[in-house]
């Protein structure tokens, strides 16, 4: 992991043929735990498209009654949840012993495998909460693995400054050479912020077989010659040649760049629950009624 306090040595990325917007998405005002109001941006219906990424949720808000009642106890079998809180302060607890406090900056990586039940609980009464969380799946072979958890505070976390002033956050994967908090083998998650400065563009090689998207959340920013608002999410089309996408912005903005590599497997999800066949979810809504999920 490349440390906060040292200045990376920057690898260039080439980019000769930039991935291009294919679709547009929308986010899906809902409410989840007990009643934190989010937009739902990666859905259900895009799990194939978008696969081995299963949600991606984005909160924020200044007011209290959004937040303050949080996420207290619940299950997670099956895949991997990664929250990145841009401001405010949430409490981690869970079934397996692991206790932190996700604070402004920081990431929180879980991996539920078998089973863990745990709680997420602000840590304030006022202020703004802004974040993001992401469902990663694990493939089959793994969805019993053993439960992990990390907190990475905003000074652990890899980041550099391109020669156009573009200031990146590496969460996962690599970028320009720089590695990020956590690397996955199987399906090689790219996770990245950009805080564009306006007038440049940033360009981020892709394999070819990647599944990709950008969500703006600050700004606007031009993906091969497209517009993308704030509050939108480009999924970023496959095209036999393509080797990367490159951003471009006048104005200041932000964004969340993600890619991976699809599992293609079988997906079938009950709520928390996300595994390969209805008999797993069946054996998981069991498993947690006979209070067996988390041993």
């Amino acid at each position: 992991m490349t440390n906060a306090n040292v200045l990376p040595v920057l690898q260039e990325e080439v980019v000769t043929r930039s991935r291009a917007v294919e679709q547009r998405v929308v986010g899906r005002p809902t409410s989840d735990g007990a009643g934190v109001k989010l937009t739902r941006v990666l859905t259900q219906a895009l799990q194939r498209r978008l696969d081995p990424f299963l949600m991606l949720d984005a909160f924020g808000s200044d007011r209290p009654d959004d937040y303050i009642a949080g996420f207290p106890d619940h299950p997670h079998r099956g895949f991997e949840t990664i929250t990145y809180m841009i401001a405010g302060r949430m409490l981690h607890r869970d079934s397996a012993g692991h206790e932190g406090l996700l604070e402004n900056g920081g990431v929180q990586w879980m991996t539920a495998g078998r089973g863990v039940i745990h709680s997420e609980i602000p840590q304030q009464e006022e202020g703004v909460m802004e974040g993001f969380q992401l469902w990663l799946n694990l493939p089959a072979r793994d969805k019993l693995c053993a439960p992990w958890y990390r907190d990475f505070s905003a000074a652990e976390l890899p980041r550099f400054t391109t020669a156009e002033g573009v200031a990146v956050t590496v969460i996962a994967g690599r970028s320009h050479g720089v590695e990020g908090a956590v690397l996955r083998e199987t399906t090689a998650p790219l996770y990245l912020d950009l805080h564009l400065p306006g007038g440049e563009g940033f360009v981020q090689s892709l394999p070819e077989g990647h599944n990709a998207f950008a969500y703006v959340y600050r700004g606007e920013v031009t993906i091969g010659g497209e517009q993308v608002a704030a509050q939108r999410m480009a999924i970023l089309g496959k095209v036999v040649g393509s080797d990367g996408v490159v951003l471009e912005s006048d104005e200041p903005a932000r964004v969340l760049l993600i890619a991976g590599q699809p599992l293609n497997e079988p997906i079938a999800q009950y709520g928390p629950f996300v595994m390969n066949t209805e008999q797993e979810i069946y054996q998981a809504l069991n498993d947690f009624r006979d209070g067996r999920l988390a041993n």
